[in-house]
Formats: C-alpha cells, structure tokens, sequence
C-alpha cells in the first residue's frame, strides 16, 4: 500500500513488524539456553546490521550465536552452516498461513448476521419459543 506522504509507509511498517517477529528465533534460543537475550541478541543484531551497511564488515554475515559459550561467533569459520532452502520455504510457509489467518480474520469481521435470523433470541422470544 502507498500513503499520499511518503509512498511505502505500510510497506516499511510490514516490514519492520516482519523483521520485529522474526526475533522470536534468536531471542528462544538463547532463553532455552539460559543465557542474558538481550544483550547476545542485541549483539547479533549489531553484527548483521554492520554487514549490511559497513562493506568493510560483509563477512559479519556469518556471525552466529555460540549459546554453549554465550557468545557471537563466526558460525562459517566454526563449521555451522544451515540449508538456506530449507529455511526459506519454512519462513514463505509461516508467512502465508499468517496471512491466511488474517484473510479469515477480515472475512469474519466484514460477515454481519441478518437482523431477520430466524434463530435469532428476539425472533425466540417474539415466537414464544423461550
């Protein structure tokens, strides 16, 4: 959707709400671990951030948590490397029965019962069935 202001507002909204609940992951993890979340995350997130804006930094890419050390690391040096298919069609998966929930979530809210239904407790008591 576009706003006459500035053109992509919800788009960026979606996006950051997306990114937002995609924190869950890290934030489990490192809970289920025992670990201080939000310091480790807040630290992973500063790694990715650098490899997305610092060229000098691209290879932050690879940095991963270490939750037996409580610690970022570089997971490619470290050998940890994760099927990216896999994960994708995981995160394509959850994204639309998410948006699938809400389709029906709209359609209920739009759904407005006849003011005529027959089983309706004023027609009951109008036709002394209570």
């Amino acid at each position: 959707g576009r706003c006459r202001d500035c053109g992509s507002c919800l788009s960026s909204g979606i996006n950051a709400e997306y990114g937002h609940a995609m924190l869950v992951i890290p934030k489990t993890l490192v809970v289920n671990a025992a670990k201080d979340s939000t310091e480790l995350v807040a630290k992973l997130r500063a790694f990715h951030n650098a490899s997305q804006t610092i060229e000098a930094k691209k290879n932050f890419k690879w940095i991963g948590l270490d939750l037996e050390n409580g610690k970022c690391r570089d997971n490619k040096d470290a050998g940890v490397l994760e099927p990216e298919l896999s994960k994708v069609k995981s995160l394509k998966f959850a994204t639309e029965a998410a948006i699938t929930i809400l389709r029906i979530d709209d359609m209920i809210k739009i759904y407005q019962p006849s003011k005529e239904d027959p089983n309706s407790y004023a027609n009951a008591v109008k036709q002394g069935r209570l």
